[in-house]
């Protein structure tokens, strides 16, 4: 398997007071994602992490 055939479905999504969402990072499982998600809650900012799953087409789909 090589870089370009790894699938990568979970994403972990910053959220700032204004609203604006950022794509933190791409992740194989969820749990792996959630661990970063909660990692950078821990850090006390005021940003709201969360972990999405990637749809079929690419896009984002409802908050896991």
């Amino acid at each position: 398997m090589n870089d370009s055939t790894v699938s990568l479905p979970w994403l972990v999504i910053r959220q700032d007071d204004n609203g604006n969402r950022y794509r933190v990072g791409r992740y194989a499982t969820r749990a792996e994602a959630q661990r970063i998600a909660d990692s950078l809650d821990d850090r006390g900012h005021q940003q709201l992490y969360s972990v999405e799953r990637i749809g079929h087409h690419g896009d984002a789909g409802p908050r896991a």
